[in-house]
């Protein structure tokens, strides 16, 4: 199986850090956080990654091939020329993902997740799997009984998206989206028919399609997650990981 991480991104959140370095290469214990998620993917017997860049990309470039591209074949999404968020870097890395499902990891996310179980309840049917859990957040995903998405709320503001009309929200299960996602490539032939263009976020994607292509979510019993998204969160992630292992 292949594995797309998501390394592109700005990081305005751990600015000033990310001033002179991409996120992707931000230390956790001693270690980028982009070397924690290839050794996880690696762990789960992934050995074909594709990482797409824009930030600094030459910086990420150059750590991988002087880890000796992690003894795996890795592969770079170059994205230099535009930004295309989640969604639009899903579709430009299309000629290094066709052919079987993929796994997509967000470069700032660590967890205890069994990427192997994760795999084993992917629905044949789905257009994506994606990792859920019962956290508290501002902002949640819907899903049905079934565990199939219907939308999406911010319970701060009170927005609901959905393709369903006069959706409410009260009515459907409430869970966070963890940063890990199982695709089937039949995602790409729906960008096409639907007009998707070069730059749009992945969740866009799920809440306007989820009505006619099976999005469901994947919630683990015990999931211990953490988004390495803040300049603030930095200490915390060490501790994490020390009580990871």
């Amino acid at each position: 199986m292949r594995a797309l991480i998501f390394a592109a991104g700005l990081g305005t959140r751990l600015k000033p850090l990310t001033d002179t370095m991409p996120k992707a290469l931000v230390p956790v214990g001693g270690k980028p956080l982009l070397w924690h998620v290839v050794k996880k993917l690696e762990s789960a017997g992934i050995n074909d990654v594709v990482i797409n860049v824009h930030h600094f990309a030459d910086q990420i470039i150059d750590y991988v091939h002087g880890q000796d591209d992690f003894g795996i074949k890795v592969t770079f999404s170059d994205e230099r020329d535009l930004l295309r968020e989640t969604g639009g870097g899903i579709r430009h890395a299309r000629k290094f993902l066709e052919g079987d499902s993929f796994l997509v990891h967000n470069v700032d996310i660590l967890s205890d997740l069994d990427i192997d179980w994760f795999i084993s309840q992917a629905r044949p049917d789905a257009i994506s799997n994606v990792l859920v859990s019962d956290r508290k957040t501002k902002r949640y995903l819907l899903f049905d009984d079934d565990m199939r998405m219907v939308g999406w709320t911010n319970v701060q503001t009170g927005e609901v998206r959905s393709p369903y009309p006069d959706l409410d929200p009260d009515k459907y299960r409430k869970l966070a989206f963890s940063g890990v996602h199982l695709i089937s490539d039949r995602i790409f032939t729906i960008f096409d028919d639907d007009g998707w263009g070069e730059r749009f976020p992945i969740m866009d994607f799920y809440v306007q399609e989820c009505v006619s292509c099976p999005i469901y979510g994947v919630l683990p019993e015990q999931l211990r997650m953490m988004d390495v998204g803040k300049i603030d969160s930095l200490d915390e992630a060490e501790s994490f990981l020390i009580n990871l292992k």
